[in-house]
Parts: structure tokens; sequence; C-alpha cells
């Protein structure tokens, strides 16, 4: 099953992340399928860019977000319906 989770980078204590969508048995930081954004945590405001479009069609042909990139999708529609 594909899944859209986050996947670390950065150096330690100072994490950034790309948003990608993956084969679940992989592991968090290896091999994926296409990346549809990122997230950086520690800028103030955080930083946050996701490519919806392609996020809503891999849902539509079954892709599952990890808890996670949900509330962050949820965050970028409404940071998107305020603008």
């Amino acid at each position: 099953m594909v899944r859209i989770r986050l996947s670390r980078r950065g150096a330690k204590k100072k994490p950034f992340y790309r948003v990608v969508a993956s084969d679940q048995r992989s592991k968090r930081d290896g091999r994926f399928i296409e990346q549809l954004g990122y997230y950086d945590p520690m800028k103030n405001p955080l930083e946050l860019k996701l490519d919806l479009e392609r996020i809503d069609a891999l849902i539509a042909k079954g892709a599952q977000p990890s808890d996670t990139v949900a509330r962050l999708i949820e965050r970028a529609r409404g940071a998107g319906a305020e603008s």
C-alpha cells in the first residue's frame, strides 16, 4: 500500500521533513515514489508547502496519509482558504 508520510532530513536537532509518497514497507528515509512537498518546523512561523492536487490524486487512487501528514494537509488547506 502507498503511504503519504514524512521523510526526515536536516542536521541533528534541526529537523526538516519532505512529504513523500512511498510503499509502506520501505524505510522512513529510504526509497520513495514521489516528493509531494516539504515541512520545516524550525522556522517561525513554520514553513509548509504541499502539492495538494497531486496529494488528492494519490488519495483518490488509494494512498493513505499518515496521521501527521493528514494534520498538515488540513493546515495547508486552512491557510489556503484564508489567503
